[in-house]
């Protein structure tokens, strides 16, 4: 049951990375590598901080901050330095490594003996692995309410026109370029703010964290929309965290059949893979059903 538990807290953690995600890869139709770079920076700059006697609080906005200023970095290469998206934040994520061994200044950093969101004395009172969950639901219910709120607005609109048509949304008077980078700052914030809160969990930041979480983003993204179908906007942002907590399981599943941890990417490659591909599968499924069905036997 404590597993259970652990692997939903972390799920909801972790689908703040969906979410981040899925403002650049759905909405703004960009593919964003910076990700795999935002996600330690903000576990650095947040464990640095609190080790260096900062509140944990302020050390968690300071990540977010950490990681806007990544995200318009990515965002200026693409719109003012016409670099094509991917080569941006590829830029931008190796850059962001030597970034991380100057705010740590080593490869990684221990939050033993130091104050964070999960050791406060409410959550110490509770079970084991809920203080992860409690913070998890918390967070994720304030961004999810702020983005439904956000991409509501006239704003959040020409946000969402960009990333259909860019070229019709310029016609209407949209500053597309500024749209980019207010998304990217906005994406990598919180993927910024999801490595701060998982490095809190787990009690450390390593420089190497952030391999693999572009592949985990997604993961959360396509389980949620093949989980639950045709969905609204707002809907689907919910989709997105319980695609996280089923991929947390799923993991779960897999592990306590015997794998290793260290096998962790590829399985999360795998699933993807398979999750992406069921779609198609589904249309070869149904392609033959009307074939074995006017089939005849032989007299």
């Amino acid at each position: 049951m404590n597993l259970i538990v652990s692997s939903i807290g972390q799920g909801l953690l972790w689908a703040l990375l969906g979410l981040g995600l899925y403002l650049t890869f759905r909405i703004l139709d960009f593919c964003d590598m910076t990700v795999e770079g935002t996600f330690p920076l903000g576990a650095a700059t947040a464990v640095t901080a609190i080790a260096n006697g900062i509140n944990p609080f302020f050390a968690t906005l300071l990540a977010i901050g950490a990681g806007m200023i990544a995200g318009l970095i990515t965002g200026l290469l693409y719109t003012k330095g016409k670099i094509p998206s991917l080569l941006a934040g590829i830029l931008t994520m190796t850059a962001i490594y030597s970034v991380d061994l100057r705010i740590m200044g080593k490869s990684n950093i221990s939050l033993l003996g130091k104050p964070t969101l999960f050791n406060g004395n409410v959550l110490r009172q509770l079970p084991q692995f809920f203080d992860s969950v409690t913070v998890g639901l918390i967070v994720i219910i304030i961004v999810t309410i702020l983005m439904m709120i956000f991409l509501a607005t006239d704003y959040g609109q020409a946000f969402i026109a960009t990333g259909d048509n860019p070229t019709m949304a310029k016609s209407l008077g949209i500053h597309t370029d500024k749209m980019i980078n207010v998304g990217l700052m906005v994406s990598n914030g919180m993927v910024a703010l999801c490595g701060a809160l998982v490095a809190q969990s787990n009690g450390y930041a390593d420089v190497n964290m952030g391999i693999g979480t572009i592949v985990i983003a997604l993961a959360s993204i396509i389980i949620g929309e093949v989980a639950f179908g045709d969905l609204t906007l707002n809907q689907r942002l919910v989709a997105v965290t319980l695609g996280s907590i089923i991929y947390r399981l799923i993991l779960l599943a897999v592990l306590q059949l015997g794998f290793s941890a260290n096998d962790l990417n590829l399985i999360s490659s795998i699933v993807l893979a398979i999750c992406m591909m069921l779609p198609q599968l589904e249309k070869v499924v149904n392609l033959k059903k009307p074939i074995l069905k006017g089939v005849q036997p032989h007299e």
